[in-house]
């Protein structure tokens, strides 16, 4: 993760997906889960929908990748690398991918599978809760 803070040393509000992709991802012990590959973005919502991961392999070959929901990570940008609580087991039993056959992100039965995993609220439910007023 590169150009993280602005002019006044303060974290970056907003960062090009860019900037984010090769970021190492460690859960809160500090275990290594992966690095990110892709920024998925639902183009007709304007949202972050994913962040997909790549977890196991040996030096990069025979990663698999998985879809994480966005809201499931978080940003340490003052370290540079991304937070995803979850154990490596989890990674292990998720539902996955390989660099040649990925799923259809826009398939709402597959992204509320992902979610479930990740104990994710998926992000289309949220657009369906009633805004605050003065939004």
């Amino acid at each position: 993760m590169k150009h993280t803070t602005d002019r006044g040393g303060s974290p970056r509000r907003i960062l090009s997906a860019n900037t984010l992709r090769g970021t190492q991802v460690r859960n809160s012990e500090g275990d290594d889960l992966g690095k990110i590959e892709e920024i998925m973005l639902d183009q007709p919502s304007g949202k972050v929908a994913y962040a997909v991961l790549s977890f196991g392999g040996f030096m990069g070959m025979g990663d698999k990748l998985f879809a994480i929901p966005w809201k499931a990570i978080s940003l340490d940008q003052e370290n540079k690398q991304a937070i995803l609580d979850v154990q490596p087991d989890v990674l292990d039993n998720a539902p996955g991918f390989d660099k040649d056959h990925w799923p259809d992100f826009a398939d709402p039965q597959w992204g509320e599978s992902i979610h479930s995993h990740y104990n994710s609220t998926p992000y289309w439910e949220e657009d369906a809760r009633p805004q605050r007023e003065g939004r």
